[in-house]
């Protein structure tokens, strides 16, 4: 009896390991570690007191899946495993298909045959599109500005394709807004290899003296300072998200929920609260729009609160706080 969890070494899914873990299930991780670390499976063991099991492998090799799910007594997966640099997807977007779409098939079809039928899936706010109005709420019209976002798309789609052709799948769709901070010990937290594609690991990085400035991607958006909003939500209250939608699926369904906090922090006032508690100033300057960049999104969290009882408890200078501990000690990353 165990949970699988793809993508288990990066960034979300090891603090979901660690919340699994300290709730008493047994955790299989599959990683493949494109954007990832094996230290993180080290890391997390020190924090929960016991190891994940892990399988190194790809979610696009139905075989070694279906061996996994098998060998080790599955009985639900949370999937994490893909690729999520909006950016990238532009340049890139076959292999975005590819690890995103192609992978999700894969483990659905391995899943199928393993007769494991209760999945918890990262989806993404970017299935909004742009928003019509604030906050957004789950029954916002779904659309996608960017590959990335209609990869996530898809994959929503085809869950909800494959519910209603057989209703005995237990399926969960969180939507996450904007991921950030660092589990309190400052043992894991967000490693990107190369140049980060979110705001907080870059700012964290500027402030440390690890990269010179931050580019503030279009400060003449109608905001109150011009900068973007976004809803910003601590990764130890997103990865309980995950332990609540698990306990929801103890009946065969398929629903989407927003994971948020419902307040929306513009970039501007992201960069004064990291100042405030790292007590450096954050070089930064003022840089074009970039193209599918939204001005404002933020989520309504009521439904999560109902329905998974479910709510984020850690603020904005929480978040900064232990993104800022994981980089004073981390300053190379797992490295």
């Amino acid at each position: 009896m165990a949970i699988l969890v793809t993508g288990g070494a990066g960034y979300i899914g090891s603090h979901t390991c660690v919340e699994l873990l300290k709730a008493g299930h047994d955790v299989v991780v599959i990683d493949n570690f494109d954007n990832s670390h094996p230290e993180a499976l080290n890391r997390i063991a020190k924090i929960a007191g016991r190891a994940p099991a892990s399988e190194a492998g790809d979610i696009r090799d139905q075989a070694f899946l279906e061996d996994v799910l098998r060998r080790h007594d599955c009985t639900s997966v949370i999937h994490f495993a893909g690729l999520k640099a909006v950016g990238e997807s532009g340049e890139k977007p076959l292999l975005y298909y590819d690890y995103n779409v192609v992978g999700t098939l894969r483990l659905l079809q391995a899943m199928q045959a393993a007769n494991v039928r209760k999945l918890v899936f990262s989806s993404s706010a970017t299935v909004y599109g742009e928003p019509q109005k604030l906050p957004l709420e789950e029954d916002h019209p779904l659309s996608a500005t960017n590959p990335y976002g209609r990869t996530k798309l898809v994959i929503e789609d085809m869950l909800r394709d494959f519910h209603r052709s057989d209703p005995s799948w237990h399926i969960a769709i969180l939507r996450y807004f904007n991921p950030v901070g660092a589990h309190e010990s400052g043992l894991i937290g967000e490693d990107p290899k190369g140049i980060p594609n979110n705001l907080m690991p870059i700012i964290a990085q500027v402030a440390s003296g690890r990269r010179e400035k931050l580019n503030v991607w279009g400060n003449d958006y109608p905001t109150p300072d011009g900068t973007g909003i976004r809803d910003y939500i601590h990764v130890v209250d997103l990865a309980k998200g995950h332990l609540k939608a698990l306990d929801k699926l103890d009946q065969p369904q398929c629903f989407a929920v927003n994971l948020g906090t419902g307040q929306g922090y513009s970039v501007m006032e992201v960069i004064k609260a990291f100042e405030h508690v790292s007590n450096r100033e954050i070089n930064y300057e003022v840089a074009p729009r970039r193209p599918g960049d939204v001005a404002s999104c933020y989520s309504d969290p009521s439904h999560a609160k109902g329905f998974l009882g479910w709510s984020a408890t850690k603020n904005l200078r929480d978040m900064c706080q232990d993104m800022w501990n994981w980089q004073v000690k981390n300053p190379n990353g797992y490295e």
